[in-house]
C-alpha cells in the first residue's frame, strides 16, 4: 500500500498571492521530497484557473508522513500560505493499492 494525501488550494485572486503561493509550493516540493519514506511530493497548477493548485503527497506507509510533520519547514508553511489562499485547504486521504 502506498498512502496519498491529495490536497486542492486555491489562491485570491490577486497575482501577487498567486506567485507567492506558486513559489511556496516549488519551495516545499523540494524539500518534502527529501523526506525520509516520501515517495514523491508533486506539486501542480490548473493551466485554466491559475489560482488553483495541488498538491499529491506520496507515502511509503501512513505512518511515514510523521517524518513530514516532524520536518522544521512544516512549521513555516501553513502561516504563510494560508493568508494567500481564497479558501481553506480541501485535504482528502487515500491509501493506494500497488
Amino acid at each position: 500500500m502506498v498512502y496519498t494525501i491529495v490536497v486542492h488550494l486555491y489562491a485570491k485572486e490577486d497575482t501577487e498571492s498567486i506567485d507567492k503561493l506558486k513559489a511556496k509550493l516549488v519551495e516545499a516540493s523540494e524539500v518534502y521530497s527529501k523526506d525520509h519514506e516520501t515517495l514523491s511530493w508533486f506539486v501542480m497548477q490548473d493551466v485554466g484557473d491559475k489560482r488553483k493548485f495541488c498538491i499529491v503527497e506520496r507515502y511509503l506507509h501512513e505512518s511515514s508522513q510523521k517524518y513530514h510533520l516532524e520536518n522544521p519547514y512544516w512549521k513555516t508553511f501553513d502561516p504563510y500560505v494560508i493568508p494567500l489562499l481564497d479558501q481553506p485547504m480541501d485535504l482528502r486521504r487515500l491509501n493506494e493499492l500497488e
